[in-house]
C-alpha cells in the first residue's frame, strides 16, 4: 500500500513538472562555485521551429556564499550566419531584507532570468550563446575575478504561448 502511494506521487509530480512548450534545457556546472570572470559558460542550440516565437531564459543556481543583491552577466548570441547579439544585463538575486529569490530547498536557490521575449530564429544552423558574469565591487573598477556562490547556470528555450 506505502509503495503505491509513493508511486502515485512520484508520477504525479513528474506529470506536473513536464513542460510541453521546453523546446531546449541545459545546464553548466561553473566548478567549484566560484564563478572565474573568464569562465564563458557555452550553450549550442539547433534553430527550433521557424515559424513559432520563442522565449529565452538564462537559468542561474546560487548558493548562500553568493555576496550580492544582483548579478550582472554578459551575453552573446550568434546565428548561424555568424551575426552576434550582444548584451549587458542586470538581475534581482535577493530582496532587501537578503532573502534569496528563486525557488528551491536548503541553501541552493534556482532563478529562472527572462533572456530573450518573442525571439524567431529565422535561420536554420547552429545558434550559441555565451554567458560571462560582468560583476564588481562598489566604487571599484576592476571586475571580481572570481565570484563566489554561482554554481550552475543554464539555458532554457520555450515556445511562447498566446
Amino acid at each position: 500500500m506505502h509503495n503505491k502511494i509513493c508511486y502515485a506521487l512520484v508520477f504525479f509530480i513528474s506529470l506536473v513538472s513536464c513542460n510541453s512548450d521546453l523546446v531546449f534545457s541545459k545546464f553548466e556546472s561553473v566548478g567549484n562555485g566560484n564563478w572565474e570572470m573568464d569562465k564563458t559558460m557555452e550553450f549550442e542550440f539547433s534553430q527550433p521551429d521557424s515559424l513559432q516565437t520563442h522565449h529565452m531564459f538564462i537559468n542561474v543556481r546560487n548558493d548562500n556564499s553568493f555576496p550580492f543583491a544582483n548579478l550582472f552577466l554578459i551575453t552573446e548570441l550568434e546565428f548561424p550566419n555568424g551575426e552576434t547579439q550582444r548584451d549587458t544585463l542586470e538581475y534581482k538575486m535577493a530582496e532587501p531584507t537578503g532573502e534569496w529569490l528563486g525557488k528551491g530547498f536548503g541553501s541552493i536557490k534556482e532563478n529562472k532570468l527572462w533572456y530573450k521575449e518573442n525571439i524567431v530564429f529565422p535561420e536554420s544552423g547552429v545558434y550559441k550563446l555565451s554567458v560571462t558574469h560582468a560583476m564588481r565591487k562598489n566604487g571599484e573598477v576592476n571586475g571580481l575575478h572570481i565570484l563566489e556562490g554561482i554554481t550552475d547556470v543554464g539555458l532554457e528555450i520555450e515556445k511562447s504561448t498566446p
